[in-house]
């Protein structure tokens, strides 16, 4: 199976956030436990020598069982051997990662038509399309709404990973939308049962995903 198709396969991607219940080691434990096979580490404030310890313990727990995917830092994420980057507007350009990263995964933030098509055209491998609803993870964040979530999928081939305010309640409506898979931050992190909210979560996808088959 190439990469597109797995990564249309996948049914949640857990970020990991440090600032709610758990650290990045416990989530990503929790989320592989639950079955989850594509994980971000996100890290906005620690050291580059940090981010890098604690990459290779999380690189060492998900090998063989999901993808690790780093927020932002291509030199953390070629440092600790993961399987890609995921980057925003501000990071580097997407050509030049693509230089730099070769056939590694590289993942790009997505919030209007204009942007998903430009980042497709460019070569990425996926789109994180988001905030598809109101969240406190990130401040100053945009809401698109499921309706642009709908006119992306119309417009581009590759995987849309949905991001922003998903939760149990919410996430059969993003797949119903268009998404292939649905990332989520805070109900995980926050979550005193945090495996089992990702297995509950990964039920939901599945099912839903089903559901557009046979319609």
């Amino acid at each position: 199976m190439d990469i597109k198709s797995f990564l249309k396969s996948v049914d949640l991607c857990v970020i990991t956030d440090r600032h709610f219940k758990w650290s990045h080691l416990e989530i990503v434990q929790s989320a592989v436990k639950g079955g989850t096979r594509f994980i971000q580490f996100r890290e906005k404030e620690l050291s580059t020598r940090k981010m890098i310890e604690i990459g290779e313990k999380l690189h060492k727990i998900t090998e063989g069982k999901a993808l690790l995917i780093v927020n932002d830092r291509i030199d953390v994420a070629l440092a600790v051997g993961a399987d890609g980057v995921h980057i925003g507007h501000d990071d580097m350009p997407l050509k030049i990662a693509r230089n730099i990263l070769g056939n590694k995964i590289i993942g790009v933030s997505a919030s209007s038509v204009h942007e998903a098509k430009k980042a497709e055209e460019e070569g990425a491998d996926y789109l994180g399309v988001g905030s598809i609803f109101p969240t406190s993870t990130k401040g100053d964040i945009k809401v698109i709404g499921l309706s642009m979530l709908k006119d992306i999928r119309k417009i581009v081939n590759i995987p849309i990973v949905a991001i922003g305010g998903i939760n149990e309640k919410n996430v059969g409506e993003v797949i119903e939308a268009g998404a292939d898979s649905a990332a989520v931050v805070s109900v995980i992190a926050n979550s005193d049962e945090p495996a089992q909210i990702v297995k509950n979560l990964r039920e939901k996808i599945i099912q839903f995903k089903k559901r557009q088959v046979t319609l």
